[in-house]
């Protein structure tokens, strides 16, 4: 009897292992040893240069391929007074800033919240949002969970030319699992 036990418990374990793999980010590889990012500095020495939605500068502090894709994290330069992204929404990615300094407006859903120095905001996955730097200067910290394809879509958008085409920019956001459900917030 203990037998038949064994064997059930074992043969459940495996097909459990197999019917319920975990999600594959794309990233297989974590990072086993610690490391410091200087500040001012990027992750891997590449600072993203937006250009179009806005002219902000994204540093990577934390890669997704640091962790295996569950995370990634970047300090956000406002350089863009009363610009910010469109509404949007990211299907599979929880997001978080945390303001370091100035002062933001965001969305989330229907609700509007006023950010400043040392304030955070969650917005949850699948829950339409936007947000517009209100100060002349601004900087945040903004992390995702998982870390999706944000850092190729920076990359992407720092090597635009020239400011894109709505359509351009709905075509980007989708490519990197986002869609963009309506137009950027105006400061009040």
């Amino acid at each position: 009897m203990k037998r038949r036990k064994f064997l059930l418990a074992t043969s459940l374990a495996t097909v459990a292992s197999v019917g319920f793999p975990q999600i594959n980010t794309g990233n297989t590889m974590r990072t086993s040893k610690g490391f410091k990012v200087e500040s001012g500095e990027a992750r891997f020495g590449v600072h993203f240069k937006m250009k179009g939605v806005t002219l902000n500068t994204l540093d990577i502090k934390i890669s997704g391929a640091d962790t295996a894709g569950d995370l990634a994290v970047f300090e956000q330069t406002g350089h863009t007074p009363g610009g910010g992204p469109p509404l949007h929404i990211h299907p599979f990615q929880d997001e978080w800033f945390y303001v370091l300094e100035g002062e933001y407006l965001f969305q989330v859903g229907e609700e509007k919240y006023q950010l400043n120095p040392g304030d955070t905001i969650f917005l949850p996955r699948n829950v339409k949002h936007a947000f517009v730097q209100v100060t002349e200067k601004a900087r945040t910290i903004v992390s995702y969970q998982p870390a999706g394809k944000m850092e190729a879509f920076f990359a992407t958008t720092s090597e635009w030319a020239s400011p894109p085409s709505q359509e351009e920019i709905r075509k980007v956001f989708a490519d990197h699992e986002m869609k963009v459900v309506g137009p950027p917030l105006k400061v009040n």
